[in-house]
């Protein structure tokens, strides 16, 4: 079965969605929507889509959409998804989202909350847990390679001198971060930060944050947006009973290492995968799978709880640096829940 997508948003993130479903043997391109009149028209003429410059148009439209990507940017890049998620999951269209879910918790409570009422799929683009190394590893886990788990440790840090709010680092890029440590190791339950700001800028673009997980590991993030070209975009750390891997670049290089030896297994580009940009196509080829499965509403991989999640441990280390002292994850869900 063919599913007619949509893609909302189509600037530099959103062309890559619609480039994705307009080469997938099971999507088709229908529609494309911005508030720029321009993008929209020159997105619908390469893909043969329809052009719409609203939500409230496309869906007034009556075209059918199977699902819809919402790509759409704002402050800090998460302030335009709430408005056109909202109105996608209404009408009863799954959604898949980009990061982060949005700059807001009590915004981000909301559409995981409808999209959890009208039982409808709702994902987000946690494009760094979807590749074949990240899987590998993750089998590991799961099957007791590496024993009971000790410890993360993760790196996540480019070049982007953007100056933006204070936590525009934070909230803009390390719903990844996060959302690959709970990937491995589950949820979080504490949370300790300290920040500095780099030479010469205004936002707090630099950071080591502190977790302590449910079930007991400890764990630590260096973030950064002052890092060069050379440095590496990540590397994941997971030390255990039994041994421990280390996952670098997303994809690109992975190894395992006993506890009780020198010997090391290493592994390249699993799946042929080579490098960070094709992690797109991994992630929405795996929300097309799962929508022409029709797998349930609450067993999306890389769902919008998931990214809300990971969005609650970034407030966290907001509030962390500002009061300077640990905070619980279980007070800011109290408060999103009343918002």
């Amino acid at each position: 079965m063919t599913l007619n997508v949509g893609v909302v948003g189509v600037g530099n993130i959103g062309s890559i969605h619609a480039s994705v479903y307009d080469g997938h043997p099971q999507t088709r391109l229908a529609a494309v929507c911005d508030i720029d009149r321009a993008k929209a028209d020159l997105a619908a003429e390469k893909y043969g889509a329809t052009a719409f410059y609203s939500v409230e148009q496309m869906l007034a439209s009556g075209i059918q959409l199977d699902a819809c990507s919402v790509a759409t940017k704002g402050e800090e890049n998460g302030s335009e998804h709430f408005a056109p998620t909202m109105a996608l999951l209404a009408a009863g269209v799954p959604v898949l989202g980009e990061k982060p879910i949005s700059n807001q918790i009590g915004e981000a409570t909301q559409m995981v909350e409808l999209a959890r009422q009208k039982q409808i799929p709702y994902g987000v683009n946690l494009n760094h847990r979807f590749t074949p190394a990240a899987k590998l590893a993750r089998d590991w886990i799961d099957e007791g390679r590496l024993g009971a788990l000790h410890m993360i440790n993760m790196r996540m840090w480019i070049n982007n001198p953007v100056e933006s709010s204070p936590w525009f680092h934070l909230r803009a890029l390390h719903p990844h971060s996060f959302d690959v440590m709970r990937y491995f190791c589950g949820d979080v339950t504490r949370v300790a930060a300290f920040m500095m700001k780099g030479e010469g800028r205004s936002i707090w673009s630099n950071t080591q944050i502190i977790l302590q997980f449910e079930n007991g590991v400890i764990g630590n993030l260096t973030g950064s947006y002052d890092a060069g070209p050379s440095y590496g975009l990540e590397r994941c750390e997971v030390v255990g009973s039994k041994g421990r891997f280390v996952l670098e670049d997303a994809c690109e290089h992975l190894t395992f290492s006993p506890r009780d030896s020198i010997a090391a297994e290493t592994y390249h580009y699993l799946g042929g995968m080579r490098e960070f940009s094709e992690t797109f196509a991994s992630r929405i080829g795996a929300w097309i799978d799962q929508l022409s499965a029709e797998v349930p509403y609450d067993q999306v991989d890389g769902s919008g709880q998931d990214a809300l999640e990971a969005q609650l441990i970034i407030e966290a280390a907001i509030e962390s640096w500002e009061s300077g002292r640990i905070v619980e994850l279980s007070e800011l869900r109290d408060k999103a829940a009343v918002q």
